[in-house]
């Protein structure tokens, strides 16, 4: 895990915001789901916030205990996103919508978070 709680906003990130459904979304879609018959599956990816990469450099301290002998004063960059970053959540939802669009999906324009299956 990072050390976030060390990171200082504007130097060692700007933007953490990921955005998430409202209740009343969720309440309204599984009242629809009920009524429709549809099946609904809830899926929770402990690994998640690892898979969102990072478009900023940022750098980490090797871990204690794991210090390369002799170069103890060695950093490493952070391709990915660790738990603990400030900006995990956020490189997560970018991961997240870009492969929604990209399956050919669009924004909900009163939801920011929804998508809706584009008609071909």
């Amino acid at each position: 895990m990072a050390k976030g709680y060390t990171q200082k906003h504007g130097i060692n990130y700007t933007e953490v915001y990921a955005p998430v459904a409202r209740m009343e979304t969720v309440r309204m879609v599984v009242a629809l789901a009920a009524q429709r018959n549809w099946k609904i599956f809830q899926l929770d990816v402990k690994s998640t916030f690892l898979h969102g990469e990072l478009h900023v450099d940022v750098y980490a301290e090797q871990p204690k205990g794991y210090e390369i002998k002799g170069s103890e004063d060695i950093v490493y960059k952070l391709h990915k996103a660790l738990y603990g970053l400030k900006q995990a959540p956020r490189a997560w939802f970018n991961c997240m919508e870009n492969y929604f669009v990209n399956e050919g999906f669009k924004k909900c324009p009163n939801e920011h978070i929804l998508f809706t299956k584009r008609n071909k």
